[in-house]
């Protein structure tokens, strides 16, 4: 039976990364997630059933829209298989209520990130409504599973330092350095990996920024006096930690 769940497992993802592409398009600009029907972006044709498929209808559609045949973006089935594939590599090898309830918790958390990293790529914003979705995930597990100095100190730690780092950034140069979004999201991990954990992101997460940003500068595709989107680089760093905790406890003996 474990072929079989897990196969609807990963389509269980596939349809959810569809619902994420809905969220990642709308979510920013105010629009409504579900009453709305979803229609082509260039002819605002409305979409049929059939055409919102995962994956399957833009191999059929051959990537164009069905009514005017503008490109559709590849971004939409790579999300959708993305989310297919984290929710069949999270899936539990041995069923039980207790490690599908992990399942799902962790599988939430990814959709989150999913989210926030695709939104801030387009828009530089970590919303404050994915925030406070991760907030009623994070703080019950954190609340049950860890002594309440363990995750209070990782919260406070998480969202003071980068505040009082933006402060003196600010102070100095006169320009704010993390946005608010960015401050949020690093206390809410500090919730899920305690203080020694939320350093360890804020650490890693800038000198990730720091080589992508040079990357670009160097390579002329982001201006020195352009802004760039932080929120991948915390992203990238934080699922490293909570999806892979035996290698990032590996990388982080290495600096510490």
């Amino acid at each position: 039976m474990q072929p079989l769940f897990e196969a609807y497992s990963f389509i269980f993802g596939l349809l959810i990364g569809s619902f994420l592409n809905v969220v990642i398009l709308r979510l920013p600009v105010g629009k409504n997630l579900v009453s709305d029907r979803s229609c082509c972006p260039k002819c605002q044709a409305k979409l049929r059933w059939y055409h919102n498929i995962p994956v399957v209808s833009f191999l059929m559609l051959r990537g164009k829209c069905a009514f005017c045949q503008s490109p559709i973006s590849w971004r939409y089935p790579l999300i959708e298989l993305l989310t297919g594939l984290v929710s069949l590599w999270l899936f539990p090898a041995e069923l039980s209520s207790l490690s599908l309830g992990f399942y799902l918790f962790y599988f939430a958390i990814a959709c989150v990130f999913i989210c926030h990293f695709f939104i801030d790529l387009d828009h530089h914003l970590l919303l404050d409504k994915l925030n406070i979705y991760l907030l009623v995930l994070i703080l019950p597990f954190a609340v049950l599973n860890f002594y309440w100095m363990h995750w209070l100190l990782g919260g406070l730690f998480g969202f003071g330092v980068p505040l009082l780092i933006t402060w003196l950034f600010y102070k100095i140069k006169g320009q704010v350095g993390l946005g608010g979004g960015d401050i949020k999201l690093f206390g809410l991990l500090g919730l899920l990996l305690g203080p020694t954990g939320v350093f360890f992101t804020i650490f890693l997460s800038c000198m990730v920024g720091a080589i992508v940003g040079m990357t670009l500068i160097l390579t002329k595709k982001l201006n020195k006096d352009r802004p760039m989107a932080f929120g991948p680089a915390i992203i990238l760093v934080a699922s490293f930690q909570i999806f892979l905790p035996q290698f990032a406890h590996i990388v982080e003996s290495w600096f510490f």
